[in-house]
């Protein structure tokens, strides 16, 4: 039972669930989990009254109100069939209800379910609705004329990467068998006869209940769903509760221009829908409102929308690609299918014109078309086949709105099409060369059927139009079907010198667009009709026309004399264009109007800054486009085009009156905030790209970062009777590239601080008061990392005594050092999310009530997220959601700390994430306080075999602090030395380098030093896990890292694995890394190779290594691969392939 938030405890007979009113009324509205029949009255304001009866898979389940009233809560019983029902009350009470028999309360079945394979029931006894759905479903838009006739199961629908048919069936008016009922506009799914009925999630009355209360019956059927119900323009009319995740997107800047964008509604309501990386967009332009499709976790491929503008398919590429159809009316996702293409995903689709059929195609070396009915909840197409290579990468698909068992595919050499039906799918490739009509043909683009016969067009790279037509005699319908479908090239037409870019067929008229910008009408003959272009208008990627006339519908049209009559129907059809350079038009037919609707960024977006006092965001993108924008009021305030380069990061001064710029080409530019003008010249004294810049603190200093591995300062000082900036000095600091810059404050003095981090794992803090002109003076030189490589840096807040620098790593750890010793203070486990963290940021904070109260926002390489601060490894004080999946370049926070803003660089993307803390705080509190999040982490939890063998060695540990075999009196204890870390460590498998074990004996031992002045000489078990933990490799030991380190270290054998020589070796851990003496060595390989002396007691120090080199000979081979390393030297279990290639 899937309810969000329920506090939920299990015993052998019954389960109880207690939830809020609100949260019920969030349940059914969004239609999930009632599933049969309902009756009894929602109040959402206070109370419940009434009874709530339904089935949930085989659990059957009451909704009560509380009996002693006020409305302070509802009650679930959950139990199984047959078996009596207990509701637990607010006091404490509880009330046996004894079971009903099949004649007793209506709508609910005793009878124990037959389930399907799916999980769904098979039948069901519900309340008959007094008004046959079907009749009242006829004539509502969306749905098809045979909807009501044929058979078909419901819609499963997109929860988290799972199904849940008999949710999605709920929303889309379905019982739990499987049957769907109408009322209003619906998804064009084949539908049974109803037999049952649903209220209305919205009111949540039933039939009677809403005659007595409101004396208002609207006619429609009580199993009004969100589908069901909503209308064009609906999106936008309700008042839509706030997502209760810590991070919820709120706006989004750019667009995917490789794929269409098109118009849901026109006039009064201009509404577009687009594609942002992962996420597609509805937008109402002239509201000034956006309304986001997430269900994505791939960046979106490929889309298609229905005639009627109501179902939207979108498809993806990368793992665990999905196909998603989308109700654009309610925003609800009606259908998912997994895995429809699990190789590459998919690179086109297409929708049919009676929006019952999908056709895809993969995006594979080898493509694998398919056609889906994705109104049947089958997981498999109803056909499918392979293409083959030579035909090019087919990218374009489209139906034949005459016929939805024909459509057509094109690559840029070959056009492919296809028939399908009973006899499975089947395809004809004509040939097309230049030599065919001794005419050049050139790259094909998109691919149209003719309105009114039989004929199939080809839009041409050389401005032609191909014409394709049935071989043979024409056959019917019903013959055809049943034979391989064969078209030829009969014409090649010339209709313009550029290059064709989109072809469409709008009512009785082709449609083409070029590179130029102009959008001309043919009619059937391909006869010029009228010709629409403008000089700002660049290469054309798509056409879509608005779906009804304007006002008024008779208005002439202002064009060029080849123009049609005002009677046709296109005239008066306004459209969008959208070009390849990242620009969106609005037409107005009736005026030959070109209205700019939004201009993006053309290239990858890669700079982002925050205004520090003012609701403002600077963008910047590698085509040189500035732009400053109001993120209050979502517009636009001020822009510059920079020509010369791109813009690859951004930085405002602490005072918000300047705005630094660094480019590709190594400039930088300081300007003013506003007006975006220059303030001074610009300076070039980067030796590559800029890829970091910030300002100090005062606005005196301005240090930049290149790609070269150099940092530049700047110095602002006083010429000429006013300020200015000049070039002070740089220098090569790393020899690896340079992960962040960051300015400080001396603690000591107001004296701002400069530090730079590199991959190169050296922290560099510079002495800016000692540099000159052309000197860069180094402070300190420190190595933060001995294995891990350092990804980022900030100042960790004042949360103690003692002041921090926190750092990243990319082995998901974190790190705090002492801001003037550089001495790691702790090592923490930081969020794992599936990469490290590629930059973090403190969150901005008005909160004046708990100023100790601090939060962390962080990038992963496709993730933003939120950490509550202090850091202690609990990862439930973390939370991360997929915002670029082709990665993210920056971040950025509002100085309220309200907004975290994400630029997703190549998809051209920026994103607006409203930020809310008290999600993030619930969801800490529900992972358990104190140690109880640690021992989850355990293997097993609290409970588990690996915590009680954790027990044993802490305890054993006490007794060896102790002595073995004393005979003193012990002293009982919870705490071991700090001496006693590493036996412990490596005894439960965690074997951490000499310096790594100084790390958490330090981290231990000066814990409370600041404070006390007294080191800690011991530690306790809860403290020792949490070390542990922490400190731990996040995803422990794999055979891949010794594996990689013996692809360093090694040599091919003549078996061509990588070998070290057995010399190599020993001289390798004597000479390399952390050295082992001689003895430490022989004393290490005899204990793992099980040859110590028998009775050598439990001492480490008694061993005599005589005879060690021999041992070596005898049990170590001369050749070491890493599955004899791992296997038979360090005794570790190994899977079944590595076994089989050590014994090879």
């Amino acid at each position: 039972m899937p309810v969000p938030g329920a506090a939920f405890r299990q015993s052998e007979r019954e389960s109880v669930l207690s939830w809020s009113n609100r949260g019920c009324v969030g349940l059914l509205a969004l239609g999930r989990s009632v599933t049969g029949a309902e009756k009894g009255l929602w109040d959402q304001s206070s109370s419940f009254t009434g009874v709530l009866s339904f089935h949930c898979a085989k659990f059957q389940v009451v909704v009560q109100p509380n009996p002693a009233g006020g409305g302070g809560g509802v009650f679930l019983s959950i139990s199984l069939p047959q078996l009596p029902r207990r509701t637990v009350r607010m006091d404490g009470s509880s009330e046996v209800i004894p079971e009903e028999t099949t004649g007793g309360r209506t709508g609910v079945s005793s009878e124990p379910m037959e389930m399907s394979q799916d999980g769904q029931t098979a039948q069901e006894t519900a309340v008959l609705p007094k008004q046959d759905p079907l009749a009242a479903a006829k004539g509502k838009e969306g749905l098809p004329e045979d909807a009501a006739k044929e058979k078909a199961g419901t819609l499963p629908s997109t929860w988290a990467g799972r199904q849940d048919t008999t949710a999605l069936g709920t929303a889309l008016g379905a019982d739990t068998a499987g049957t769907t009922h109408l009322d209003g506009a619906g998804p064009p799914s084949a539908l049974p006869e109803p037999r049952g009925a649903v209220s209305s999630p919205r009111s949540g009355y039933g039939e009677q209940e809403m005659q007595q209360r409101s004396g208002e019956d609207d006619g429609r059927n009580s199993s009004a769903s969100l589908v069901w119900a909503a209308t064009p323009g609906t999106l936008f009319q309700e008042d839509r509760q706030a997502c209760l995740h810590p991070l919820n997107l709120s706006w989004v800047l750019g667009y995917n221009s490789s794929l269409a964008v098109h118009s849901l509604m026109d006039g009064k309501d201009r509404v577009l829908l687009y594609v942002s990386s992962h996420t597609v967009v509805i937008h109402d332009v002239l509201g000034n409102r956006q309304y986001h499709l997430q269900g994505h976790t791939n960046v979106i491929s490929c889309l298609c929308v229905s005639e009627d503008r109501r179902w939207v398919a979108t498809a993806d590429r990368g793992p665990d690609a999905l196909i998603i159809v989308w109700d654009s009316f309610s925003g609800v996702p009606v259908r998912t299918i997994f895995g429809s293409h699990p190789e590459d995903g998919i690179n086109a689709i297409a929708i049919s014109q009676d929006a019952k059929y999908l056709a895809t195609i993969s995006a594979g070396t080898v493509q694998r078309v398919c056609v889906w009915k994705w109104t049947s909840p089958t997981e498999k197409p109803m056909c499918s086949t392979e293409l083959r290579p030579e035909f090019g990468y087919q990218d374009y698909v489209i139906f034949n709105p005459q016929n939805p068992y024909e459509f057509v595919s094109n690559s840029k050499t070959q056009v492919i099409f296809y028939l399908w039906g009973d006899a499975g799918l089947q395809y004809g490739a004509p040939f097309l060369s230049s030599q065919t009509f001794n005419s050049m043909v050139g790259h094909f683009s998109q691919s149209v059927f003719h309105f009114n016969n039989s004929q199939a067009l080809t839009g041409t790279s050389a401005g032609k139009l191909v014409v394709w037509d049935v071989v043979g005699p024409r056959t019917p319908s019903k013959e055809l079907r049943a034979k391989p479908h064969s078209m030829k090239a009969t014409k090649l037409v010339p209709v313009q010198k550029d290059s064709l870019t989109v072809l469409k067929v709008f009512e009785s008229c082709i449609v083409t667009g070029d590179v130029k910008g102009q959008v001309k009408f043919y009619d059937g003959q391909l006869q010029l009709l009228t010709c629409y272009s403008h000089s700002s208008v660049g290469p054309i990627q798509s056409i879509s026309f608005s779906k009804t006339p304007p006002d008024p519908p008779g208005a002439s049209l202002a064009c060029s004399d080849s123009c049609i009559a005002s009677s046709q129907p296109f005239v008066t059809r306004n459209f969008i264009l959208s070009t390849s350079d990242a620009t969106v038009l609005h037409v107005a037919t009736d005026r030959t109007n070109f209205e700019k609707v939004m201009e993006e960024a053309k290239k990858a977006v890669n700079a982002i800054s925050c205004h520090p006092r003012q609701a403002l965001v600077a963008v910047g993108s590698h085509c040189g486009l500035l732009k400053v924008w109001d993120y209050q009021q979502t517009k636009y305030l001020v822009s510059r085009i920079f020509t010369q380069a791109g813009i690859q990061c951004l930085s405002y001064d602490p005072e918000g009156y300047f705005l630094a710029a660094g480019f590709t080409d190594g400039s930088v530019y300081i300007l003013d905030a506003i007006s975006l003008q220059s303030s001074c010249k610009e300076f070039k004294f980067s030796r590559g790209p800029v890829t970091h810049i910030s300002f100090s603190h005062n606005s005196e200093y301005l240090a930049t970062a290149d790609e070269k591995y150099s940092v530049t300062v700047y110095k602002r000082v006083l010429q000429n009777g006013s300020r200015c900036w000049e070039h002070l000095a740089g220098l090569h600091s790393h020899y690896k590239p340079i992960r962040s810059i960051l300015f400080g404050v001396q603690l000591d003095s107001n004296e701002p601080r400069l530090l730079s981090l590199g991959e190169d794992r050296q922290l560099v803090e510079y002495d800016l008061n000692s540099s000159s002109k052309d000197r860069l003076v180094i402070l300190h030189r420190d190595r933060v990392e001995q294995i891990a490589v350092p990804l980022c840096l900030a100042w960790y807040p004042q949360l103690s005594t003692e002041s921090f620098i926190l750092t990243a790593n990319n082995c998901y750890k974190m790190k705090l050092y002492n801001t003037t010793t550089k001495m790691c203070r702790k090592t923490l486990l930081g969020p794992t999310y599936g990469s490290p963290l590629e930059k973090i940021q403190i969150l901005p904070t008005t909160n004046t009530t708990d100023p100790q109260k601090c939060y962390l926002a962080y990038i992963t390489k496709d993730k933003v997220g939120l950490q509550i601060l202090p850091v202690d490894g609990n990862p439930h004080k973390s939370s991360a959601f997929i915002c670029h999946p082709d990665g993210v370049s920056d971040l950025a926070s509002s100085y309220d700390g309200c907004y975290v803003f994400t630029v997703g660089g190549n998809d051209c993307t920026v994103m607006k994430w409203e930020v809310n803390l008290n999600a993030l705080d619930a969801a800490a509190s529900l992972g358990g306080e104190g140690l109880i999040p640690f021992y989850n982490l355990l293997d097993g939890g609290r409970e588990g075999e690996f915590f009680r063998e954790l027990e044993d060695y802490f305890y054993y540990a006490q007794l060896r602090s102790h002595g073995i075999d004393t005979l003193e009196t012990r002293q009982v204890s919870t705490h071991i030395p700090l001496e006693e870390i590493p036996s412990v460590m490596r005894a439960m498998g965690f074997y951490p380098s000499e310096e790594k074990i100084e790390e958490m004996i330090n981290e231990v031992k000066f814990s409370k030093y600041v404070d006390t002045g007294e080191q800690v000489t011991t530690i306790n078990l809860g403290d020792f896990i949490k070390l542990y933990v922490n400190h731990r490799p996040a995803f422990g030991l794999s055979m891949k890292d010794i594996q990689r380190a013996f692809q360093v270290l090694g040599y091919d054998n003549e078996n061509g694995d990588k070998v070290i020589d057995r010399g190599d070796l020993l001289l390798l851990l004597q000479c390399r890394g952390e050295h082992m003496t001689e003895d430490e060595l022989a004393q290490c390989l005899t204990t793992l190779l099980g040859k110590r002396p028998a009775g050598g007691g439990s001492e480490p120090d008694t061993y005599d290594p005589s005879g060690a080199a021999a041992l070596t000979e005898e049990e170590i081979p001369e050749e070491i691969t890493a599955e004899i390393f791992a296997a038979d030297i360090l005794g570790l279990p190994i899977a079944e392939p590595e076994k089989n290639r050590k014994k090879r």
